[in-house]
């Protein structure tokens, strides 16, 4: 068993092309011997964003707090503490916060595979 409190993971700037003012932390995943799922707690600062991608693999989110959008190919949604968003395999997606206070949120992906570093 492994219990920690967030905080106390380093932050890592997301630098993949297209991201911007976006912080992440990994809290468990190959760092705390989890075989099967990654949770990286994500932070966007005001008028950040991550890029606009799709990869082979789902996520799901949980909002933890401020305001974002989900953006996808036909639109773009709304979303704040409480929400969870699905975002099926292949589908083109994007996070951008819709406020002048940081918008966080967890991120739950299969172990195996590295998403926005």
């Amino acid at each position: 068993m492994h219990v920690a409190g967030w905080k106390d993971v380093e932050g890592m700037a997301v630098t993949e092309a297209g991201a911007d003012g976006v912080t992440i932390r990994v809290l468990m995943g190959e760092n705390v011997g989890a075989p099967n799922f990654t949770l990286r707690h994500f932070e966007v600062a005001p008028g950040g964003h991550t890029p606009f991608h799709a990869h082979a693999w789902e996520h799901e989110v949980f909002v933890l707090s401020g305001k974002g959008k989900v953006k996808r190919k036909d639109g773009e949604t709304e979303v704040g503490p409480g929400s969870f968003v699905f975002v099926p395999r292949d589908e083109e997606h994007a996070f951008a916060n819709a406020s002048s206070e940081t918008f966080s949120f967890l991120c739950a992906i299969p172990a195996t595979k590295v998403c926005l570093r």
